[in-house]
């Protein structure tokens, strides 16, 4: 076989954009000219500026250092956004601002040896996912000082030693999620290997350190005899404050006094009555009062106690504290300013619509508080009352899950449900559950993505007057016949990326899937909605109505036939 001799030929191109190519055969040629293939080359412009020089920098360190090889690991990482590199997110991708990577998701990749140091120069990394590799050596320190990152996954690997207490730290105050099982790690520093080149002077110094230690634990003994006798004597105010600051368990008395005697109601739920309040005179905060007539009895309140008092993540409301003296049943939550989503979608007090950006922001929040309880949480939990009453907005809209009352564990191991009598909300409640009383994380997946529909058009779950009442079936109705327009909440004007929100729609149309075997898991949802978020963040302006052409689609555009599946 020949090589192919590339030669200029002269081409004729027209003012209607068509050009013409003469081919003529060579001298020594017998036979005539013919073409057997044709690349043909477009410049693409690129309104997004290039990378961060740092990021790209690390990548390629990090990328040497693991020898990744990946197809589409090419040109710039983050640029254009529909040719990011495997396994990375990005974010700002603004004309004018470079790009920056937000999350990594190197699981399966093979990689091997310790995690390198190079990971800290991402200074904008929110999300570390390691799993699943074959790394080894300790947990370093430095993911602890990278301040955006919120999560790690580090499960199945070779990692030892033990993990530093400023991450552990971070996990228990709900700063990070932080997953490490399937490694051989244990959660106490004291516990790294003894042996070592310096084991024999350690032993050489035990009988002199045991002296030292029971001289030093006399000294102990007395001082703090000392220190009691004054304190009886007279009580600082500091050890009072302090005492109060870290209280869980309140009196009824103490409630009433934190309420001003019950004096600010907030709302009513199924639950009671909510009130305004302040403890330590600094600090707002929402009281749940159970009545006596509420369908919720103290099963689901000490339910609820006992989740919150072990689980904390970001985007899962904080509980301050709880009274249960008698009948008096009081939930103590952080206060939330801003109120519940459902209130912001229904437009009740005359609230503002809120803008796209926002509504998938709520929606990742939510998302990753959930991802949390399903598979950082052990054992994992199911919220099974997941609506948007229940989706908390702080003054900073930033979304927090609430209301536990009806949450379960789910067993670990090879069951894959647990058999229980159905709980939950109309509209929000999952039909496989309903009828067979199974409860999986994929009940949680179907009533979020109930909520994920209510985000996109703001329409009651449950409406008799329409078409179809349950929103899921109605929206389902209106993309088979073509009617897009109508399901888009009309408040936010168009002022969307088309690309975004129909991602948004279709995941929410997986997520209400019939049979839970066709729902995403929560950590797919997740990603899924950083990347929606991601995408509307990247629009350069002008209207994006359900109708214009995406910049993400160049030439497609949007009719009937591309309807996604309501599967």
């Amino acid at each position: 076989m020949a090589d192919t001799v590339p030669i200029r030929t002269s081409s004729k191109c027209g003012d209607d954009g068509f050009c013409s190519l003469d081919l003529t055969r060579t001298k020594s040629s017998t036979l005539p000219p013919y073409c057997n293939a044709m690349e043909v080359f477009g410049l693409l412009q690129l309104l997004q500026t290039e990378t961060d020089e740092n990021d790209v920098t690390t990548l390629k360190n990090i990328q040497a250092t693991y020898r990744i090889q990946k197809t589409n690991w090419q040109g710039d990482p983050c640029v254009p956004i529909q040719f990011i590199w495997t396994g990375l997110n990005c974010s700002n991708m603004f004309p004018s601002i470079p790009p920056r990577i937000t999350s990594i998701d190197f699981s399966n990749f093979g990689l091997n040896g310790t995690i390198t140091s190079d990971i800290q120069y991402l200074n904008q990394l929110q999300k570390l996912d390691l799993s699943n590799n074959n790394l080894t050596g300790k947990v370093p320190e430095f993911l602890a000082k990278m301040k955006l990152l919120t999560f790690i996954n580090l499960s199945g690997n070779n990692l030892s030693g033990s993990i530093p207490q400023s991450l552990l730290n971070m996990e228990k105050n709900g700063l990070i999620t932080l997953l490490y099982n399937g490694n051989n790690l244990c959660l106490d520093p004291s516990c790294e290997s003894e042996t070592g080149p310096g084991n024999n002077k350690k032993k050489l110094l035990v009988p002199i350190l045991a002296s030292a230690a029971s001289v030093g634990i006399i000294i102990a003994v007395l001082l703090l005899v000392n220190i009691l006798l004054l304190r009886k004597k007279k009580p600082s105010k500091a050890s009072r404050s302090s005492m109060v600051a870290n209280k869980r368990s309140y009196t009824y008395e103490e409630v009433a006094v934190i309420t001003n005697n019950f004096e600010r109601p907030l709302g009513e739920g199924g639950f009671g009555v909510v009130y305004h309040g302040n403890v330590n005179d600094n600090e707002q905060v929402a009281v749940k009062v159970l009545s006596e007539s509420s369908a919720q009895g103290y099963k689901q309140f000490k339910a609820e106690v006992d989740l919150l008092l072990r689980v904390h993540h970001i985007n899962l409301v904080t509980l301050v504290g709880y009274c249960d003296e008698g009948q008096h049943l009081v939930l103590i939550y952080e206060y939330m300013s801003n109120g519940n989503l459902k209130q912001h979608l229904s437009g009740e007090n005359s609230r503002p619509p809120l803008s796209w950006e926002n509504r998938l922001r709520i929606a990742a929040e939510t998302a990753q508080g959930l991802e949390y309880l399903h598979i950082g949480c052990k054992p994992p939990m199911i919220h099974r009352d997941i609506k948007s009453m229940n989706i908390l907005l702080d003054n900073n809209f930033q979304a927090k899950l609430g209301d536990f009352g009806l949450s379960r564990s789910f067993p670990v191991g090879s069951e894959t449900h647990v058999s229980t009598n159905v709980a939950g909300s109309p509209g929000y409640l999952d039909p496989e559950y309903y009828r067979t009383n199974w409860l999986t994380e994929k009940s949680d997946v179907f009533s979020f993505g109930v909520v994920l529909l209510e985000i996109i058009t703001s329409q009651p779950v449950i409406d008799q007057t329409r078409e179809k009442s349950h929103i899921g079936e109605w929206v389902g109705f209106k993309l088979t016949n073509g009617d897009i327009k109508n399901i888009v909440d009309p408040s936010m004007n168009g002022d969307y990326d088309s690309s975004s929100l129909w991602k948004a729609l279709e995941l929410a149309m997986s997520c209400v899937s019939p049979s839970s075997s066709g729902r995403p898991n929560m950590s797919q949802v997740a990603n899924e909605l950083q990347e929606c978020l991601l995408t509307e963040n990247s629009r350069k302006g002008g209207r994006h109505d359900v109708d214009s052409k995406s910049s993400l689609e160049q030439s497609t555009s949007f009719g009937p036939e591309h309807i996604p599946d309501a599967r």
